[in-house]
């Protein structure tokens, strides 16, 4: 059974910077890509970042240019670099997998919540 632990999340200034870790474990994690979302209170949960086991990554356009998501495959683990933090970034962050074959369930982390104070 996958299993996805969230790290990282706290009370930041506006500007200021906070890194995401999500570990893996329980599968093989290079058939995964490996995706961060959020959600807001009364929003509907968005896609942050996306990347594939080659490390090709795709961006929401709100947080292109400041947030950066990679991966070590080495420690199961993706990190989600966020930058120039903007309070409309506050939200809960969840860590999803997805099985390249899409025969498999995703899995969600339990979330890590991000605040931005201005």
């Amino acid at each position: 059974q996958v299993q996805l632990v969230e790290s990282g999340g706290g009370l930041v200034e506006a500007g200021g910077s906070l890194r995401l870790s999500c570990r893996f474990s329980g599968g093989l994690f290079a058939r995964y890509a490996m995706s961060w979302h959020r959600q807001a209170p009364g929003v509907q949960r968005e896609l942050v970042a996306i990347i594939t086991p080659g490390s090709s990554t795709n961006y929401a356009d709100s947080v292109k240019g400041r947030f950066t998501l990679s991966r070590d495959n080495y420690k199961s683990t993706v990190y989600l670099q966020m930058n120039s933090l903007k309070r409309e970034d506050s939200a809960v962050y969840y860590c999803k997998a997805e099985h390249l074959s899409r025969k498999r369930p995703d899995y969600w982390g339990q979330g890590t919540q991000v605040t931005v104070s201005s």
